[in-house]
């Protein structure tokens, strides 16, 4: 396998992830142009607010194409916890440990900041994010139908309490 470097925000993070995002989700479970638009406004929105101090945003790199992502949202980590969002790995580099280094990144960086949950939001049906989330430590914590991303799904929190 090529090296994978994991880094900040690098140029094009913003296109490239919710590119990876628009293109996995439109063929795996049928989202459209509201998830690509709300995947695109809501990064954006964190990244302009972005303090290091409290938010992780990382990147997996392979040559100079960034075929993962995962973001930490911790603005109200103390009082709610630290919001785990956009994580993703490009299909032709799953299975070769880039999710497990950019998740280990996030759960480092919430331990050294003194976070004491982390939750997300998924849904029904990614069984290699769900074993993944678990080899963790995550457990689900609520589950609703929803439609917050265009689509009907079965929704999940999962929560980590460090």
């Amino acid at each position: 396998m090529e090296d994978v470097e994991i880094s900040g925000y690098r140029p094009g993070a913003i296109g490239k992830i919710t590119e990876l995002h628009a293109r996995y989700y439109s063929q795996e479970s049928g989202f459209g142009l509201f998830f690509e638009s709300k995947v695109a406004r809501e990064m954006s929105e964190f990244l302009g607010r972005m303090d290091e101090s409290r938010d992780g945003f990382w990147v997996a790199i392979v040559g100079e194409e960034i075929v993962g992502s995962l973001a930490l949202d911790g603005i109200e980590a103390r009082s709610k916890g630290a919001h785990l969002r956009w994580f993703i790995v490009s299909p032709p580099y799953r299975g070769r440990g880039i999710g497990n280094r950019l998740l280990r990144e996030a759960l480092d960086f919430c331990r050294e900041s003194g976070f004491k949950r982390v939750y997300l939001w998924t849904f029904e049906g990614l069984d290699r994010a769900r074993h993944l989330y678990e080899k963790y430590g995550f457990t689900v914590s609520k589950e609703l139908d929803n439609n917050q991303w265009g689509v009907t799904v079965h929704e999940q929190m999962f929560e980590l309490f460090l």
